[in-house]
């Protein structure tokens, strides 16, 4: 196919188990069915594109409506994906689990689980404080960040508390263990970021890296 993703979304995770008895921990994803909803040439938008349409609704703004009429179905997720050539992809088609075979690798996008303010011992992995010589209040305190007289400020950029998560995260190079069509279901090994019913945008790997060139 010459599409190099598609939108899904993220269901749980498991175990896979192979017929040699080995199991591997992977995270199910309802890929597709997605459809066609535009398609982007070099004459009429300066690149090429396709973008797809996830999860059909009944509803949506006047803006929006006028923009799916081409395929006469609302979709709550509209996403863009390179294509090798866009002569072979047409509105209206449809795009499913299909696209990606046992073995590929792919690239998957999402937004990380929101974990609100946390200090550094969470957020970065810091040790803490000493526990022992009066130390009774610095088991998880940060410890020293300035930079003594010269430059004499914080350095910008420091390791501190703050907010952490909910942010925008590509997993790179995940393994597809197997592809089911017919349930539109995909199983990836490793971890695909984000938590459950969110949205992932699953791209075969490096094909970013080829579309900016």
């Amino acid at each position: 196919m010459a599409i190099h993703g598609l939108i899904a979304k993220k269901i749980g995770t498991t175990q896979m188990f192979h017929e040699d008895g080995r199991s591997d921990d992977v995270t199910v994803v309802q890929a597709g069915p997605c459809i066609v909803t535009q398609v982007k040439t070099p004459d009429s938008d300066g690149y090429t594109g396709v973008q797809l349409g996830f999860q059909e609704v009944r509803k949506l703004n006047k803006p929006r409506q006028g923009h799916l009429s081409s395929v006469d179905k609302l979709f709550r997720h509209l996403r863009e994906f390179g294509v090798d050539d866009p002569s072979d992809v047409e509105v209206g088609q449809e795009i499913n689990a299909e696209l990606f075979e046992a073995g590929d690798k792919i690239d998957a996008t999402g937004t990380s689980k929101g974990r609100g303010f946390q200090g550094g011992v969470k957020r970065w992995g810091f040790s803490g404080g000493p526990k022992t010589h009066g130390q009774s209040d610095r088991h998880r305190a940060p410890g020293s960040i300035g930079a003594g007289s010269s430059p004499g400020h914080v350095i910008k950029g420091m390791k501190m508390a703050g907010h952490m998560g909910n942010a925008r995260i590509t997993t790179r190079n995940l393994e597809v263990v197997a592809s089911d069509p017919e349930r539109n279901l995909m199983f990836i090994k490793g971890s695909v970021p984000g938590g459950r019913n969110s949205i992932v945008l699953l791209r075969r790997a490096g094909s970013r890296k080829r579309a900016l060139k």
